[in-house]
């Protein structure tokens, strides 16, 4: 092969990593901690051109892909066992065009990239909660974020997107072209081509009023059953969830809590700055809080306000549901294990998907669950490898607790790598367009490091 790799290299314009390159441990590392894998290559791509070469010469020899943007894919899915690892990290360019309001994002770009290039024009859109994820993979996978109620989802944002599929051909796709691979891309994941490019509608957002609020741990239940009933006719431009969190040593946390398991409500309020002290009220007349950082801030701010909390390198194992009501029943197993929590990174979150969510019809788009007015995360993370039993212990149990109580598909972009025999309920009507998609634009299956569809 490494002639192969040799001739690789005179082609492309990136960087082309083997395995008997001195820097092959760190290009094949993604940021779970867990996933050891060693590709055959790792092509760490320039610009499209090089995505071109690199689909082609997997194909060329019988090789799969696994392509990585912000490496964030809890199975890590940005790396395979013999596979040619299509890295676009180097590819973090965004272009705003403030007349248009739209922004011209490369496939390799994180959340921070986009915020930091649009919040000067006083735009924004739909991101996650983690400014450090990837544009790419979050999008594709679906796109919940704080600004979901009153925009929608990442992909509901999407105009545009070039895409690279399994015959190396290249693909400009929207509403207007290209449109079935336009349709399967939002939502569908990354099992039909390499995105080397996105084009978002941006809406005026710069400043928010929130933060984080925390409250004891005996007021959980109180405080799921508030967000039940705000969240159902809340204004849209809030956006906020309930969780549960061992207290981090942060300034705003009291000394003697940290370390103490509390419930938590994070809000943003991205209206009228006048309004958001009116809007929290509720939350803040539930209790009294043990510790808050609210008020005015930046919206890049509070997307970032986590990113410490979870290095690369912490192993994850995750589990998610869709949520159509968070009935009394479901608020009991959250209580009992929720409160079990096992370490300061781990956590439990409940994301409200209501709002301008529900205005786009269940087969618009591939993102099925439009009725869903929750999605929940029950996100296992921690640093030490004689930890593992027990935190993907808790997440198990606590997941099959919910199970019950929520829908039979989840959020693929939350979901563990043992959640495959799921893929067709996340799905739901939207899965046999799908399966017939994937095998026009990827019969032999290349893109399949994923939350795979199989070719219909």
């Amino acid at each position: 092969m490494n002639a192969e790799l040799d001739t690789l290299r005179e082609q492309v314009r990136g960087t082309v990593i083997g395995p008997d390159d001195a820097d092959y441990d760190e290009a094949r590392a993604v940021r779970n901690g867990m996933i050891d894998r060693r590709p055959a290559v790792v092509v760490r791509s320039a610009n499209a051109g090089d995505v071109l070469t690199a689909v082609r010469f997997a194909g060329d020899h019988g090789l799969t892909i696994a392509v990585r943007g912000g490496a964030h894919s809890v199975p890590g899915f940005g790396t395979a066992d013999g596979a040619v690892v299509i890295d676009l990290s180097a590819m973090r360019g965004v272009r705003v065009d403030p007349k248009a309001r739209t922004a011209t994002v490369a496939g390799g770009a994180t959340w921070g990239d986009l915020n930091a290039a649009t919040y000067p024009f006083g735009l924004a859109t739909t991101g996650g909660i983690i400014s450090t994820t990837g544009v790419g993979g979050l999008t594709l996978g679906g796109g919940i974020g704080y600004l979901a109620r009153g925009l929608g989802l990442s992909l509901d944002n999407l105009v545009a997107a070039d895409v690279v599929t399994a015959d190396g051909t290249f693909h400009v796709t929207s509403e207007d072209d290209d449109a079935d691979l336009f349709w399967a891309i939002r939502g569908g994941g990354g099992n039909f081509g390499v995105v080397t490019s996105f084009e978002f509608r941006l809406s005026p957002v710069t400043d928010i009023y929130g933060g984080p609020m925390f409250f004891e741990l005996d007021r959980a239940g109180e405080l799921f059953r508030l967000y039940r009933e705000f969240i159902a006719d809340a204004p849209e431009e809030f956006g906020g969830f309930p969780a549960y969190q061992i207290a981090p040593p942060l300034p705003f946390i009291p000394e003697e809590r940290h370390g103490t398991t509390l419930a938590l409500m994070v809000t943003c309020w991205s209206g009228d700055l006048d309004r958001g002290e009116q809007v929290l009220k509720p939350f803040r007349d539930l209790a009294p809080v043990v510790a808050e950082m609210v008020g005015p801030m930046p919206y890049p701010a509070l997307n970032s306000a986590f990113d410490d909390l979870y290095p690369a390198g912490l192993r994850h194992y995750w589990k998610a549901s869709f949520v159509r009501e968070l009935t009394d029943e479901a608020i009991d197993a959250h209580v009992e294990h929720g409160s079990k929590v096992p370490e300061m990174t781990s956590t439990m979150h409940i994301y409200p998907i209501n709002g301008a969510c529900h205005r786009v019809a269940s087969d618009a788009t591939a993102f099925a669950y439009r009725d869903a007015t929750f999605a929940t995360v029950i996100a296992g993370m921690w640093p030490d490898e004689k930890d593992d039993q027990r935190n993907t212990a808790w997440v198990r149990e606590y997941y099959d607790a919910i199970a019950p109580h929520s829908e039979e598909g989840g959020y693929i972009n939350f979901m563990a790598e043992d959640d495959q025999d799921r893929i067709r309920a996340n799905y739901r009507g939207n899965y046999d367009r799908l399966a017939e998609l994937k095998r026009r634009y990827d019969p032999g299956n290349l893109f399949r490091h994923n939350q795979n569809i199989q070719p219909g």
